[in-house]
């Protein structure tokens, strides 16, 4: 199985429909995203693949996103500041 931990998606099902999450693991065919404000690091949401589109695919070069697709610990309140970062690179473009 492919292993999507550190990309960031848009949830595109769901009453978080439209909001941005980083993959920080996966569990059987579900992806476990976080924000780090609704969903925190440390009770992620469990998603199908099929509901998500991807945003990027861990090509985004923030530290706080390094450090997850590593499998290091990161607090929720990095992850905010990078999926942030994201959206204020992402509305320029």
């Amino acid at each position: 199985m492919y292993d999507y931990t550190g990309w960031i998606v848009r949830s595109t099902a769901g009453h978080d429909k439209g909001e941005l999450f980083c993959v920080v693991g996966m569990e059987d065919s579900f992806l476990l995203l976080a924000d780090g404000k609704r969903r925190k690091i440390a009770k992620p949401k469990r998603k199908k693949l099929g509901h998500v589109s991807v945003e990027n695919r861990g090509a985004f070069l923030n530290p706080t996103i390094q450090r997850v697709h590593l499998g290091e610990t990161v607090s929720d309140r990095a992850l905010r500041r990078a999926l942030a970062a994201f959206r204020a690179v992402s509305r320029r473009v």
